[in-house]
């Protein structure tokens, strides 16, 4: 049973409301201040508004979904700061803001397949179609969080067809003298 502000007030002994019981009670001087309501400044232009108070100026970022809030939606909690909206979601439905850290490279990949397999020379008859494949249905996709263009696809598109026409070359040039000997 809560304990009146009163009987709080009166030191450390305190009667329970329901019982009567007597109690021994310390409490922190802040427990009974009156917290100041946030503030919430307004946003001036160029500024970062908070998501859900547009003229409210942003005071942190959500650590969930990434957006802005102001000091009157930011909740803070032990691991960051949180908006009210991925307060209430469940934590397996939220969308996490850092999750564009880093990518897969897959035009550095398209590049490096040639080079890598040249230690195993008879597995470069897989680079020119993995090179291949990676071109085809990755081309669209988003290169890097940082600026970069698609000149390693083409690159590493170019040195795995040179292999891939080597070894056709190759097969053939054996066949050819298979052929010539039989």
């Amino acid at each position: 049973m809560p304990l009146s502000k009163w009987e709080l007030l009166r030191g450390h002994d305190a009667s329970c409301p329901s019982c009567g019981a007597e109690n021994d009670v310390r409490l922190f001087p802040a427990a009974l201040a009156r917290a100041a309501a946030p503030q919430a400044e307004t946003a001036l232009e160029g500024e970062a508004a908070c998501f859900d108070h547009p003229a409210k100026r942003a005071v942190a970022v959500c650590r969930h979904c990434g957006r802005f809030v102001c000091g009157l939606c930011a909740i803070e909690l032990g691991d960051g700061v949180s908006c009210p909206t991925c307060l209430v979601k469940p934590r397996s439905k939220q969308p996490q803001a850092n999750s564009a850290e880093a990518r897969m490279l897959y035009d550095t990949w398209t590049l490096t397949i040639p080079f890598a397999l040249l230690i195993f020379w008879p597995l470069t008859v897989l680079s020119a179609p993995a090179a291949l494949a990676l071109t085809v249905m990755k081309w669209k996709q988003p290169l890097s969080l940082v600026r970069r263009n698609r000149w390693r696809f083409v690159a590493g598109l170019g040195l795995s067809l040179a292999q891939g026409g080597l070894w056709l070359w190759l097969g053939w040039y054996l066949v050819a003298k298979a052929r010539a000997g039989a």
